[in-house]
């Protein structure tokens, strides 16, 4: 199909309904009230479900129902409005079902602002609810990679039985580009054994997260952590920029990655051998190539939009062989290219300090760089 000029949250509302998008409750928020506008009118027409819920917590529920059916659906949110959602959130995870969840990250903690954020790395990726679960996170930098992770998220939901993620921020969600949606699909509903989709003619089937028997509950916890040692086997998705002479390497995930790369092309411009690893399945988490580039780099540079978040799990991949550097802006603001290419400059230039967290390195010199 031809390319179009598409809004990011828009995009991935169409994307999703070619997808085969059977169902969507959700509840309105900004920076992704788009979302659920483009599908507020489109699901209708086509003779499929829209529900506006009274709440995020509603919307989750229902959601939790609807999948328990084989019915392929969704649900999107920004940060408060996921955070409401974590207790559903843990329910589907331990019933062995799937689902997909966009959050369009803005700026917090607390209520926050609607500018966009990275803060909710740490609550996607390792568990923001109750118990041992994982979901799978994808992070795209662009509106064509919303689109082609949105229809890539309904295929790993099904393939696992699990909640697939597609974590945003609001500039991807509110940004224009050029991008070429995927054919309408059929919705075809398949035949899960495991749907409690009519028990005519079979054994009835029980869907449940509830294990008052405490071996019952470790086996399936145990079957979970098989189920995602299968996910980290084969759904490790990155991406890699110059690293073939990289003599150190910068990291950004998202709307980060997207500055980092322009920064990253102007110091290659002035002669700095840099380059880009950008992560764009944060769970599961690309720790063995990172810790294979570890043993070429002689440093990594960690930019985020949030107080270094991934910046823990780069560190836990590097061990400590080399210095890993950082740089961020926090609360709604992003970073210009210019500040990113400052900081490479740094990097590329000064003898840099293993001693200190390279969070509160980053945070003294920001500081003392505001109070000038």
């Amino acid at each position: 199909m031809a390319r179009e000029l598409l809004k990011g949250n828009v995009a991935m509302a169409e994307a999703a309904v070619r997808a085969g998008l059977e169902a969507y409750f959700g509840y309105p928020i900004t920076p992704q009230t788009e979302v659920l506008e483009h599908l507020s009118a489109r699901l209708p027409e086509l003779g499929r479900t829209f529900v506006q819920a009274e709440s995020e917590v509603a919307a989750i529920n229902m959601v939790y129902g609807a999948a328990c059916t084989g019915t392929r659906v969704m649900s999107s949110s920004s940060s408060p409005g996921v955070s409401l959602m974590m207790e559903g959130i843990s329910y589907i995870s331990g019933t062995e079902i799937p689902a997909v969840l966009v959050n369009v990250m803005r700026g917090g903690p607390g209520l926050g602002n609607i500018a966009p954020s990275q803060g909710d790395y740490n609550q996607a990726v390792h568990g923001g609810g109750h118990g041992d679960y994982n979901m799978i996170v994808l992070a795209p930098s662009t509106v064509q990679e919303s689109i082609d992770l949105m229809v890539l998220a309904f295929d790993l939901a099904e393939k696992y039985r699990m909640i697939t993620m597609l974590l945003t921020d609001g500039s991807i969600g509110q940004m224009m580009e050029p991008a070429e949606l995927p054919e309408m699909r059929p919705v075809v509903r398949k035949d899960w054994d495991w749907a409690t989709n009519g028990a005519i003619g079979r054994e009835r089937r029980i869907l449940s997260s509830i294990y008052i028997n405490p071996p019952l509950e470790e086996e399936t916890n145990l079957r979970l952590m098989k189920t995602w040692q299968k996910v980290q086997a084969n759904e490790v998705r990155y991406k890699e920029y110059y690293l073939d002479d990289a003599e150190f390497i910068v990291v950004g995930f998202g709307t980060s990655g997207r500055v980092a790369l322009s920064a990253v092309r102007a110091a290659r411009a002035q002669g700095i051998k840099v380059g880009l690893f950008r992560p764009i399945s944060l769970n599961p988490f690309p720790y063995a190539m990172i810790d294979e580039l570890a043993n070429k780099a002689s440093a990594f540079l960690v930019v985020e939009m949030n107080s270094g978040q991934m910046l823990e799990d780069i560190r836990l991949a590097v061990r400590g062989r080399v210095p890993v550097e950082f740089y961020a802006r926090l609360g709604g603001i992003v970073p210009f290219p210019d500040e990113v290419l400052s900081e490479i400059q740094r990097v590329a230039t000064t003898k840099l300090n293993t001693d200190q967290h390279p969070r509160d390195a980053w945070l003294a010199r920001f500081t003392a760089q505001s109070e000038r």
